[in-house]
């Protein structure tokens, strides 16, 4: 008894508040990056108001991360109870779908098309396929993989079919969305690895898809740009630079909450891809570490929770997005501290962006399940609506 009470306080509760931490934490930096000069709000211009959009988002996010989390994760599984029934294919469809819509209708910001209008007009409401496709091909391989089992040894019955998939998904996003068709194809990859593929499955497909990247690369001059700006130690490009001022300027303590200068025009995207910058800035070493040390805690804790999932499902999906949001905050904070050449991959939880914070809540809420249902087997007596009868 004792055990498992102390499992469901060290992993459900404070994987909760870890999230709820980095979600407010996200808030509050996003309104303080977004200050302007004027500080003033046209209710006409909602959506040129980053701040605005996202005091909204924060309760949204919350709640609909607490809603996925009383929705059994096996409805999403192809095997079992609802082979038949599963959201999956769905969903992956829908994805697919609105991937491929997007290049037809999608709205150009930056010089490339990754946005669906949902609302036109003063409250402005925009939708990123992208952000979706990432977490239904990461839904898609766990169920997948279960339902392959052992026989995903075999390379042609098994592992080339379902590459076909995620490689779909990232020749949709690729010519629009370097970054999110990249990270795609990592993750894929890493999936089907931990999901029992043989480690040689992954050269022949390799050639393919390094080809593929290259030629996605040379077809942009803005990539070769940001690459060679990269291994230019002696030319640093502009965001970087001023990235790496706003972080260094911080000092131990930083200069105060709201109390930064390099969102006023000096630091492009700072309340997106380069909002740790201006975390680094107004609440210096100690914010920046505090940040960092709390992902750590999140992937340490979430890692540790799924191990003990006895369903090979659960433990695939909890595996993927506990890995998802740790490997992509390690990328963004790579990025920011020029670690990395130039990505557009939000910060998970922090970043500005309704999109990705609402569907990261929806895998947070999904990953709550898989948690609870795993302290509903061990304790039965105390498991209430999360255990199953199968």
């Amino acid at each position: 008894m004792m055990k498992t009470q102390e499992l469901k306080i060290q992993y459900d509760y404070w994987l909760e508040l870890i999230v709820l931490t980095l979600m407010a934490m996200g808030t509050v930096f996003v309104f303080s990056a977004g200050a302007s000069v004027a500080g003033q709000y046209d209710w006409k211009r909602f959506y040129d108001f980053t701040t605005l959009k996202q005091l909204m988002f924060f309760p949204a996010a919350v709640a609909v991360m607490y809603l996925f989390s009383v929705v059994d994760y096996r409805r999403f599984s192809l095997v079992g109870k609802y082979p038949f029934k599963s959201l999956t294919p769905y969903l992956l469809a829908l994805s697919l779908l609105l991937l491929a819509a997007v290049l037809i209708f999608g709205v150009e910001r930056n010089y490339s098309k990754r946005w669906l209008d949902i609302a036109p007009g003063p409250v402005y409401i925009s939708f990123q396929p992208s952000e979706m496709a990432k977490w239904v091909i990461l839904i898609f391989l766990a169920a997948i993989l279960d339902r392959c089992g052992d026989d995903m040894k075999s390379f042609l019955r098994r592992f080339i079919p379902i590459c076909v998939v995620p490689a779909t998904a990232v020749v949709l996003i690729i010519t629009q969305d370097f970054g999110t068709a990249a990270y795609i194809a990592m993750l894929s990859f890493l999936m089907l690895w931990l999901g029992g593929a043989v480690w040689w499955h992954f050269l022949a497909p390799l050639p393919v898809v390094a080809i593929g990247f290259v030629a996605a690369v040379l077809n942009s001059p803005t990539r070769i740009n940001r690459i060679k700006a990269f291994l230019d130690s002696q030319n640093i490009p502009y965001q970087a630079d001023q990235s790496l001022r706003a972080i260094a300027t911080g000092g131990i303590f930083g200069k105060g909450l709201g109390m930064g200068v390099f969102k006023y025009g000096h630091l492009p995207e700072d309340t997106t891809d380069f909002i740790f910058s201006i975390v680094a800035e107004e609440t210096g070493f100690v914010g920046a570490v505090t940040v960092i040390l709390l992902f750590i805690l999140f992937t340490v804790l979430g890692l540790a929770a799924v191990r003990r999932c006895e369903d090979r499902f659960g433990r695939l999906l909890g595996y993927g997005i506990v890995l998802c949001i740790a490997i992509q905050a390690a990328i963004n904070i790579g990025v920011v501290t020029v670690i990395l050449p130039t990505k557009g991959i939000p910060l998970p939880f922090i970043s500005a962006g309704g999109t990705s914070m609402l569907l990261t809540a929806a895998a947070l809420g999904i990953l709550l399940n898989i948690l609870r249902q795993t302290q509903a087997r061990l304790e039965p007596e105390t498991a209430g609506v999360f255990l199953r009868k199968d």
